[in-house]
């Protein structure tokens, strides 16, 4: 089984474009609580919540899985091959940084910051992101749907989620080194929140090879479907699958 981890602002959508050109594969994507559904009354929405969410989700299958994730689906796939080994058969991740040199781009540090952070919030409506997006490089329709279903508990989520992660580089890169899994790094050449250079130090952390993709920023899963599905099926079949 392949499974998918989207990232915020995003929900379980974002892997459509590259689902869609995997038929063949048995796949599925988690829908992180408060992104696109329910976030439950008692659920935090840290990010060792959502580490805790996506390990119950995994150990259901009974049998380990090729993990794929983007952005803090990344963090959250890197984290799970960390410290849960018996769960990952191989993994491909990138957009995501756990680095202790990673300073967090000037958004997040807002979000971090009480009273900054609801202030941005409350400007986060569909007219205000549609456009950011678009000009971040999604897709326009795609951008259009993303912007669409953020909505207050997502934006609450994003919130907890990024004022957990303030030294997320100190707390997780560590059990970095212990990670085993075959692994494959996707990354946008032109990335506008995390350099490139992360996901090389990533991919040496991790023994992996990188593949950059030109002219591509943040979201390859959308900006770059094809090469990227591409990509997925030829780590897939090198390592047996």
């Amino acid at each position: 089984m392949i499974v998918f981890i989207h990232g915020v602002p995003d929900t379980h959508h974002l892997w459509d474009p590259i689902r869609a050109r995997l038929p063949h594969r048995r796949t599925t994507a988690l829908s992180l609580p408060g992104f696109g559904c329910t976030r439950p009354p008692s659920f935090s929405a840290t990010k060792e919540a959502y580490v805790a969410f996506a390990i119950g989700a995994l150990e259901q299958f009974g049998e380990p899985v090729d993990l794929v994730g983007h952005d803090w689906g990344a963090n959250l796939v890197l984290r799970i091959a960390s410290v849960r080994p018996d769960l990952v058969r191989s993994f491909v991740c990138g957009g995501g940084i756990i680095d202790v040199e990673y300073v967090w781009h000037d958004v997040a540090q807002q979000w971090q910051t009480p009273g900054v952070g609801e202030e941005m919030m409350a400007l986060m409506t569909p007219e205000m992101m549609a456009p950011m997006l678009e000009a971040s490089r999604v897709p326009a329709g795609i951008a259009a749907e993303t912007a669409a279903r953020v909505d207050a508990e997502m934006r609450g989520c994003i919130l907890d989620l990024y004022r957990s992660a303030v030294h997320i580089g100190a707390e997780w890169q560590p059990e970095l080194e212990r990670i085993t899994r075959p692994a494959l790094i996707l990354w946008g050449a032109d990335d506008p929140f995390g350099e490139v250079r992360f996901g090389e130090r990533l991919a040496e952390r991790v023994r992996a090879p990188l593949l950059a993709f030109p002219g591509c920023g943040h979201w390859w899963p959308v900006e770059q479907p094809d090469a990227a599905a591409r990509a997925l099926e030829r780590f897939w079949e090198g390592v047996g699958g």
